[in-house]
Order: C-alpha cells, then structure tokens, then sequence
C-alpha cells in the first residue's frame, strides 16, 4: 500500500536500470549456442530444442560446423544406423532412417530430425551421409519436347 501511495503522490524512488543484462540480445548469439556434450540426453534436447530456430544448437563434424534442429528424446532401444563420429562426444552419433541419433552421458537417446551446414543448406538428418550425391535430372522424349515447346 505504501509504494502504491509513493506512486501515486509522484515520490516513488527512480532507480534506472542498468545497460548489463537488460536483453536477451546476448543470449541469441551462435557463439553462445554450442553444444556440451557431457550432459544427460535430456538436456542435450533441452539445449537442441531451446536455440531451435535461432540461434540453433550447434557443434563440429568432420571439421564442419553443423546446426540441430528438431530434436526429441528417444526412448527404445539402440536403432541400427551409420556411426558418425561427433567433435566432443563421448560416443560417436547414428544416422538412421529416422534422423541422427546421438547419446548423453547417461546413455540415454535423443533424435535430432534436420541438420544445417555452413553454406546454409538444410538436409533431413537421415540424409547426412547421402548428402553431397547428386542425381542427374533424366527426361523423356516427351518431357525433352515439352521443354523445347516451353522455350
């Protein structure tokens, strides 16, 4: 009741606030967004899930800085999929039909759906080691004169 009356008889104290810590613009930097490896699977998602879209959870493989996006804890057993080996973790990850696995510290799972490069180019993580195929784009007769016609 006191500080409502300071308030409205205009003698409420002024204390501005400081410039430190006044946003949470330091907190949306990528170099902020790193991925600890040595944490139980649950937070791992948690820290995946939070920078999801921006600034994006990242960490290094194959020399390559690699953001997670998607992530969801995994609970079954071991799937079958390609070992990937991942900077810092203390087992390397797994990239199955579903998206890559990768493990905490605990042993437990979580399954992270779509992976960013550092070019900008987002592929379904199920899709890491199929990424850099390309496939020649073939037509047949009829589509080669339909796009001679639309010419």
């Amino acid at each position: 009741v006191e500080a409502v009356h300071l308030i409205a008889d205009g003698k409420a104290p002024r204390i501005p606030q400081p410039k430190e810590g006044a946003t949470y613009e330091g907190i949306q930097k990528k170099e902020n967004a790193e991925i600890s490896w040595d944490q139980p699977a649950a937070a791992l998602h948690n820290w995946i899930r939070g920078h999801d879209k921006v600034p994006g959870a990242w960490t290094t493989i194959n020399g390559q800085v690699v953001t997670f996006y998607g992530s969801s804890l995994l609970d079954a057993s071991v799937p079958a999929g390609q070992e990937l080996a991942i900077k810092g973790a203390s087992r390397p990850g797994l990239v199955t039909k579903n998206g890559l696995v990768i493990f905490g510290n605990d042993g437990k799972m979580v399954l992270v759906r779509n992976l960013q490069f550092e070019d900008g180019k987002m592929i379904p993580a199920s899709k890491y080691f199929s990424a850099d195929e390309t496939t020649a784009l073939e037509l047949t007769e009829e589509e080669k004169k339909m796009a001679e016609d639309i010419r």
